[in-house]
């Protein structure tokens, strides 16, 4: 670890087993969010080099041992991957922290969670039968459904989660087999180098694993489009995923795509019949809006909650949401980080005054903070803030904001509820909130949106499929899979005992 941190100011494109500087040459320095100073520089890579990564994995596929290599040692090598990223569990949580500006103990957390996610696969894959066996009606024929590897993936990762996400990809990539080229976003890339760094530690073969560094439009583009690629796995904003899919479409490669999300967090009145049932649904109010700034998403971004209760519950949310601690993410008792970079800043910051202008209560934050010592100036720093008397005609409550910004809606019915959080494009996540579990699960069921929470919000499960309705999605076709193609798949999560948990001082 040590020793690839020490080289890669030069060289962070990794293909066929080396680590290469950008065939332009071009470089990018890497902001620290919370000074907006730069801690590292990287390769800039581009169209040749993502041709140049394309390569090594396509011929570590066609000609390595990696696909045929028996499951039980490519589980092996997950769960080596796994104990190597516990020994640096400290070192890339702080990493973490300064590359995306979240807080170090989220840093840690993140560290946890591509852990087990290595571990999931390596079981998950070591588990798997070795082929369906179909009846073709006749004892001389034998017809059995085998999985094999797809080939080269080409995985394409977001700025907010950059570890998380690459493991959601790279760990199933590598357990079924596949070679892959990653492309970490040009912001946030250090621990996705590091990570590439612990696989040919734990020993992936060369070609196997390949990282570009550089932009999307060039780097991201050329492998969604390539020939080459067997499949383009994709997690980001709309429209970007939009264009990954229609550079996938002519050579009509599988396309994973996970987009944005735009969820509701409803919040019936009688959940909060006690003084701990109100605490515990404003302070997962609170956690599902402000985790990581609100950069997150499945972020609560929309509370719609019973109007007899909107009141207090808003008085309450605003409070606890002024006293939220910002700054640095390194610093020991910060709760909240800065945005990713001032371009960020300014959308949330134009997004909040659009809000006003169309009749939005402002209840707190709205602005930048005061700098402070471990809040400098310089950094891309805002406020939580929340947003009442809003409806659905506002821009602020239809697009995803990605910021600090929790909008109120309320509701009188249960009908209403339902029709407020299925009011949107999107359908990635919600929760509802009842002390009442027939009437939860009755809501949570008419919810088009493929994780729903109750009684809670942010849990997921790996063994549970994270899914999505709106304008994402996959599918396949014949025998149960087929079927699928048919249906949307949705998880429901229900938290029989919830209680406060404070990520938050509040």
């Amino acid at each position: 670890m040590a020793d690839r941190t020490e080289r890669q100011v030069q060289a962070t494109i990794h293909a066929g087993g080396e680590w290469l500087r950008a065939v332009s040459g071009a470089t990018r320095e890497i902001l620290d969010p919370a000074d907006a100073r730069p801690f590292a520089v990287v390769a800039e890579g581009d169209e040749k080099d993502a041709e140049r990564a394309v390569t090594a994995a396509r011929q570590a596929f066609d000609h390595g041992p990696w696909p045929g290599t028996p499951v039980a040692e490519r589980a092996a090598l997950l769960r080596r991957v796994a104990d190597l990223l516990v020994r640096d569990r400290e070192e890339l949580g702080l990493l973490e922290s300064r590359d995306a500006g979240k807080t170090a103990e989220e840093g840690r957390v993140d560290i946890d969670c591509v852990a087990d996610a290595f571990r999931y696969f390596a079981d998950l894959v070591a588990a798997e039968a070795p082929g369906r066996v179909v009846d073709a009606g006749s004892p001389d024929i034998h017809s059995v459904v085998v999985h094999e590897p797809v080939g080269v993936c080409a995985l394409i990762t977001p700025w907010n989660y950059p570890l998380l996400q690459a493991s959601w990809k790279i760990a199933p990539a590598l357990a079924a087999g596949n070679t892959f080229v990653i492309k970490p976003s040009e912001i946030t890339p250090m621990t996705t180098i590091a990570l590439v760094g612990l696989l040919a530690e734990a020993g992936l073969p060369a070609g196997v694993a390949n990282l570009v560094t550089g932009p999307g439009h060039t780097v991201g583009a050329r492998l969604a489009e390539h020939p080459d690629v067997d499949l383009v796995s994709f997690t980001g904003g709309l429209a970007s995923g939009t264009k990954v899919a229609q550079a996938a479409a002519p050579t009509v490669k599988k396309v994973a795509l996970e987009l944005g999300g735009k969820n509701p967090n409803v919040v019936f009145a009688d959940a909060c019949a006690t003084d701990e049932g109100f605490d515990t649904a404003v302070d997962q109010a609170l956690n599902a809006a402000f985790i990581h700034s609100g950069q997150v998403c499945s972020a609560g971004a929309r509370l719609i909650v019973e109007e007899s209760l909107r009141d207090r519950f808003v008085a309450e949310l605003a409070q606890r949401a002024r006293q939220i601690r910002l700054g640095r993410g390194t610093e020991h008792g910060v709760e909240c980080g800065p945005l990713v970079s001032e371009q960020q800043r300014a959308k949330v910051e134009a997004y909040v005054a659009s809000a006003l202008a169309e009749g939005a209560v402002l209840r707190c934050g709205g602005r930048r903070p005061e700098p402070s010592p471990e809040r400098p100036e310089s950094g891309y720093f805002y406020e939580p803030t929340v947003l009442d008397a809003c409806h659905r005609e506002m821009k602020v409550v239809r697009e995803e904001v990605f910021g600090p910004v929790l909008t109120v809606e309320t509701f009188r019915t249960e009908d209403e509820a339902v029709f407020l959080a299925n009011d949107t494009e999107y359908g990635l996540a919600g929760a509802v909130w009842s002390a009442d579990a027939s009437k939860a699960r009755r809501v949570a069921g008419r919810l088009r949106h493929g994780t729903v929470w109750i009684n809670d919000f942010h849990p997921y499960l790996p063994q549970a499929e994270w899914g999505g309705f709106g304008r994402s999605g996959t599918g396949r076709e014949l025998g149960p899979a087929g079927l699928a193609e048919y249906r949307e798949t949705k998880h429901i999560y229900q938290n029989l005992a919830p209680k406060p948990v404070r990520w938050f001082a509040g």
